[in-house]
Order: C-alpha cells, then sequence, then structure tokens
C-alpha cells in the first residue's frame, strides 16, 4: 500500500517533491518530504481521463460530423481519438476564437468513416486547468498544485518546489507539461521563483515505475504480506500491516 505520489515521485529518483497526477479516473496534487506524503497538503480534481473521453464524445455530437457515425462511436474508439488527436493548449482563449489557430485532424473509425476534430483537439483536455468549462467549482490542476504548495513547511518548501513532477495517462496529451510550466510560473509571478516541471517520456505510468523501484529497496523487504497471512487474517490485515 502506496500513495501514487510518492510512488510518481520515485520514479524521477526523489524522494521530496510535488507530484501532479493526471490519471483516469482522479487527478492530484500532492507534495511528499522525505517520502513522507503531506495529507493535509493533498487536493483533488474530479476531472481526469474518463471523464475527458465523455467530454469529447460530447464536444463531437455538437460538431458537423455525421450524427449518426458519432452515436455509434464506442468507447473505446473515442479514448483512441482522444490519445491520437487531442493536445493542450497554451493560449486556450486565444485559439478558441481565432480559426487560424485551429489544427483540424481526420480520424478514421473501425466502419471505414472518417471524423474530423477541429476545436475538439485543445477543448477536450482544457477542463484539466479550468474545471469550470464542465460546470465543477474546483481549481484548475495548476491552482491545487500552488494550494499544494503552501501547504509544506517553510524548511521543505524550496525542495519541494524544485522537484515538480508529472505523471498518469493524462498527462501525456501533447503541450501538458509546458502549458503546467506556463501557468505554474505566472501564478509563482513576483517571487523571484523559476518554475521548471519534470515530465519523463515514461510518466503515463510513472506510479507503476516507482512501484517497481520501491518494492525492490532493501528497506522495503521487512514490509511483505505473505498470502498465507492474508488468508488467514483477512483483508483488514492489510490496514495492520501498512
Amino acid at each position: 500500500m502506496a500513495n501514487t505520489g510518492f510512488l510518481s515521485l520515485c520514479a524521477y529518483g526523489r524522494v521530496t517533491g510535488l507530484a501532479v497526477e493526471a490519471g483516469a479516473g482522479v487527478s492530484h496534487a500532492t507534495s511528499i518530504c522525505l517520502g513522507q506524503t503531506w495529507r493535509e497538503a493533498t487536493y483533488c480534481l474530479g476531472v481526469a481521463g474518463g471523464f475527458l473521453s465523455n467530454y469529447l464524445h460530447s464536444l463531437l455530437m455538437e460538431s458537423p460530423n455525421n450524427p449518426s457515425v458519432l452515436k455509434a462511436l464506442k468507447k473505446k474508439t473515442v479514448i483512441q481519438l482522444k490519445k491520437q488527436c487531442c493536445y493542450v493548449s497554451m493560449d486556450y482563449e486565444g485559439d478558441l476564437y481565432d480559426r487560424g489557430f485551429h489544427h483540424p485532424a481526420r480520424f478514421q473509425v473501425p466502419d471505414g468513416q472518417w471524423i474530423t476534430l477541429d476545436k475538439e483537439r485543445f477543448c477536450c483536455p482544457e477542463p484539466l486547468f479550468q474545471p469550470k468549462l464542465v460546470h465543477q467549482s474546483s481549481p484548475g490542476l495548476h491552482h491545487l498544485a500552488l494550494q499544494s504548495l503552501q501547504k509544506v513547511p517553510d524548511h521543505a518548501r524550496r525542495d519541494t518546489v524544485g522537484n515538480i513532477v508529472l505523471s498518469g495517462g493524462s498527462s501525456m496529451f501533447p503541450g501538458f507539461p509546458e502549458r503546467m510550466c506556463l501557468e505554474l510560473n505566472a501564478l509563482f509571478h513576483g517571487t523571484g521563483c523559476q518554475i521548471q516541471v519534470l515530465a519523463s517520456p515514461e510518466r503515463g505510468i510513472a506510479a507503476w515505475a516507482g512501484g517497481s523501484m520501491a518494492a525492490s529497496l532493501t528497506s522495503f523487504q521487512h514490509a511483505w504480506m505473505a498470502k498465507g497471512e492474508y488468508q488467514e487474517h483477512g483483508a483488514e490485515y492489510v490496514h495492520k500491516m501498512f
């Protein structure tokens, strides 16, 4: 049992920092100091991959594409559409109102017909930064990252700010790292602090990679629970052990 933010940090070879996770079911901003998760510095956003897939489908239903083709789209195909065609804009408002910055993309669905994505390409992931677009009152993920950093004790804040890492499949949108960096630097403007964001090409599976690394540490070996122990004591034994 381990916090996914901590495991994501492990994948980057760090034990202190801020993990900004955008996964399939939920997004988080979590500050970790020397391997310890600050619970009071953990913030959650209800916008993540599954939500964005549904949002993309609803955006497409309002597009000029053939409605019958759109209605027949399976969830698997919509996810594929999202992964292949969507990206994060550096200037959402500007791109939205200037069609010259729209870059249409065509996608062939399994039955052979074609769908054209226009502004939907960058509108789909925008709720990660502007949840109000989908009628959620939560601040965007960059604001949650700032709130998390503000809860970190002064003596640990510099190391935390210097190790901001991205994790999760929804952080894989092209432009996501650059936009996160841009937004955080805007929030830190005037503080004299230049924010850098670490974005591994393998960040989509960072938590799994970090889990593998943590489980391989010598210091972790005493924490294993044998299958026999689980069968003897039941599921509650997990909480006693960890």
